[in-house]
């Protein structure tokens, strides 16, 4: 009885030190984990500031970083949003225009924007929004009569490649109407707020002053093109004005 008490006491210490040596082993330099700062080695491969530019395609209909221009127009060419509302900001024209309307992501954005710059004193409404292929047709032709057709592709998109058609974009001005639809726009309070505060509601200036042959067209500080904040912001921090610059896609010359 003695002898098979004696062995189990022996069989408990060797448990004991088994467990004992091991902890010490596993917590020993060399055999851990995690580094010696603490963090994990996830942490250390993947920079959480690393932007990904991968998150919306820029050629996909629908994306909000779809990148429409002349040199890259919609596919298809009859693109309708299917998501299209009015904003609930002041108008430019009846709340029936198929102008004054935006895609649902946008629409919420530019009233958050409106209703804090009313808050800082600056009164702006929407001029234009979405404008389909039809719509785009009618209003190139116009400036086309009016400028002739040099003229006309330095103001006013080619039917097929607006961004008005993406129901991403908008035109704005101030309540006053001064300076609306012209660059003077820019020195006015309103066309100031815009292009300070913009970005913090996920939208970008589309056409800035110097960016012509860039963007294909000439300095607008009125219109504005949503891409939500998550780009809108990082292309502010890295001072980067262009859709095309920020992803590479610089045409080598535009078509006219």
């Amino acid at each position: 009885m003695k002898k098979k008490l004696l062995i189990g006491v022996l069989l408990v210490i060797a448990c004991l030190a088994y467990f004992i040596l091991g902890g010490r082993k596993s917590s020993a330099p060399g055999n851990s984990s995690t580094p010696p700062n603490g963090q994990s080695s996830s942490s250390t491969t993947t920079p959480k500031d690393n932007f990904n530019k991968q998150t919306h395609p820029i050629d996909k209909a629908g994306s909000i970083w779809w990148i429409v221009s002349k040199v890259r127009p919609l596919e298809p060419l009859n693109y309708a949003p299917d998501d299209l509302v009015t904003p609930v900001v002041p108008l430019r024209a009846n709340a029936n225009s198929s102008e004054m309307r935006l895609r649902e992501e946008p629409a919420a954005a530019l009233r958050a924007m409106v209703a804090d710059a009313k808050k800082a004193g600056i009164s702006l409404i929407l001029v234009s929004g979405y404008r389909s292929y039809q719509l785009q047709v009618s209003v190139y032709n116009g400036y086309v009569q009016q400028y002739g057709q040099a003229g006309a592709d330095k103001q006013s998109a080619r039917p097929g490649t607006s961004e008005h058609q993406t129901g991403l974009a908008a035109d704005l001005g101030a309540a006053n109407g001064k300076c609306e639809l012209e660059q003077c726009f820019a020195d006015t309070s309103e066309g100031h707020w815009i292009a300070d505060n913009a970005y913090n509601y996920g939208f970008i200036l589309r056409y800035v002053s110097g960016k012509d042959a860039v963007t294909g067209y000439e300095y607008e500080p009125w219109h504005v093109r949503y891409v939500g904040k998550d780009l809108s912001m990082e292309m502010h921090k890295e001072n980067i004005q262009t859709l095309e610059e920020f992803f590479g896609v610089v045409p080598a010359s535009q078509p006219y």
